[in-house]
């Protein structure tokens, strides 16, 4: 089987940590390039990986020995960097939250259409064990019916994990165009829809910059979410959680509680209306902290949708859905209004 010739564009902590280990742990791939405007870190991603460095993302994806792509940049560039691969001829990874707005979203799933290329988004929450198995149950109707949730995604804060710490583009709305909500809630969003298994068509948002100084980003936020059966549950992200990091979901049934990454040693509890408890160790979440799951899983399924030429796990109309949850949230904050996910998004969020 001829391996896949794979550039990574942003040698940042994402790249550094997630994509280009996974990359070399996979044994269909060959890193062949990897473009940061930072010459040092390419030059440093590149000799440890055997790559070609670049500055400029135009001249990798001119290259026509690459397959596929990674984008591991700034939020704002995400969508231009995608359509310009797409167009190259080059499947696309892109990190979350996959654009800024609707319109740019709506453009990445075209450019995919158009090339016949895959486009995939890097929402790595589905993948993860504890996760997988709470859809499972609530599928086969092990809590009943789902009447609530409760979902959480909060840290210190990206200066602990960015590549540029407290310099960090997280912290600059021009290339970040959000903060916290991008970061993390987008996550949970994602999370959100994919256990339930159905959208969520209204949100209603306080989103607030309460914690950092020096930014212009959201770093505090709490939505209520309700799905198009009925179900309400709240949403919360954070990059305040000053003591430990917070990755947890709970979600109340008519049968039992499911309690996921809220215990620090069974990652899945399924607590039953009953009285009865059943406690699952299922391995830990990918977490930013040392120690953290090994792998996000993301890039193993990326390869395999290219090589099985099947639909991504989590295709742009996917994420263009969780993308939806998430400027609905600032439109709720900024209007004070309950904000349907079917309405239009015109304009960049804002606070």
């Amino acid at each position: 089987m001829k391996k896949l010739n794979i550039g990574v564009i942003g040698c940042g902590s994402i790249a550094k940590h997630r994509h280009l280990p996974e990359y070399a742990q996979n044994e269909n791939v060959n890193i062949v390039a990897v473009c940061d405007p930072v010459e040092e870190r390419a030059a440093e991603m590149a000799a440890k990986y055997g790559a070609t460095p670049y500055t400029n993302y135009e001249e990798l994806l001119q290259n026509e020995a690459i397959d596929a792509v990674s984008v591991c940049t700034p939020n704002y560039l995400h969508a231009p960097i995608s359509i310009q691969a797409l167009k190259a001829g080059k499947h696309v990874l892109c990190e979350k939250p996959m654009a800024t707005s609707k319109e740019e979203a709506e453009a990445m799933i075209e450019a995919a259409k158009e090339s016949g290329k895959k486009l995939m988004i890097a929402h790595n929450q589905r993948f993860v064990r504890s996760h997988e198995k709470a859809r499972k149950l609530i599928e086969t109707g092990e809590i009943g019916k789902v009447y609530s949730f409760r979902t959480a995604f909060g840290h210190p804060g990206p200066e602990g994990w960015s590549a540029d710490g407290k310099d960090s583009w997280f912290f600059r709305k021009n290339e970040a165009a959000m903060g916290a909500m991008g970061d993390l809630g987008v996550h949970k969003a994602d999370l959100i829809r994919f256990l339930l298994g159905e959208e969520v068509v209204e949100v209603g948002a306080f989103v607030e910059t309460s914690a950092k100084e020096n930014t212009d980003v959201d770093d505090n936020a709490t939505c209520i979410l309700k799905t198009e059966s009925g179900i309400v549950g709240t949403l919360a992200a954070s990059w305040s959680y000053n003591g430990s990091e917070d990755n947890s979901t709970i979600i109340y049934g008519e049968k039992g509680i499911l309690r996921l990454e809220d215990d620090p040693n069974y990652s899945l509890i399924v607590q039953y209306r009953n009285g009865e408890v059943t406690k699952y160790e299922l391995g830990a979440i990918q977490s930013n902290d040392e120690g953290g799951q090994t792998t996000s899983h993301v890039i193993n399924h990326f390869i395999s949708t290219i090589l099985e030429d099947k639909e991504p796990p989590i295709s742009g109309e996917e994420g263009m859905k969780s993308l939806m949850v998430i400027l609905a949230a600032f439109k709720s904050a900024e209007t004070k209004q309950i904000v349907s996910t079917n309405e239009l998004v015109e304009k960049q969020p804002t606070n």
